[in-house]
């Protein structure tokens, strides 16, 4: 059985489902928002592989996923001092992809309350 091909597309399809997320651009390319906030990307910069996602995410939960699977996660240059990973789409699964959109949004929200006092729950 062969695994459906993952496509921004794809991406777009979970992250809608979430609380609050639309779609829009960043810097002319496609990407996914909560409440106006970046949850994920194609990645524009020459750094980043084809068919890469940018997705927003603590330092801490970047390290893990580039320890437990630099096959899948990476992070180019031009992308290490932001609170983001690089994704090979082609590599990642579906349901590995719906946790890190999961804990994207809740780390986006997360950040959002800190700078705007107010509370948004999901």
């Amino acid at each position: 059985m062969t695994r459906r091909r993952i496509t921004f597309e794809t991406v777009k399809e979970l992250a809608l489902a979430l609380p609050h997320v639309e779609a829009g651009t960043m810097y002319g390319a496609p990407a996914l928002k909560l409440n106006g906030k970046l949850l994920a990307c194609v990645p524009i910069h020459k750094s980043a592989e084809p068919e890469s996602l940018a997705v927003s995410i603590d330092f801490d939960q970047r390290d893990g996923l580039l320890a437990d699977a630099p096959e899948t996660y990476y992070v180019a240059p031009h992308y290490i001092n932001y609170p983001c990973v690089l994704v090979r789409l082609r590599r990642i699964q579906p349901e590995a992809l719906k946790e890190l959109l999961d804990a994207s949004w809740q780390f986006v929200n997360k950040s959002s309350r800190k700078r705007s006092g107010g509370r948004r729950s999901r």
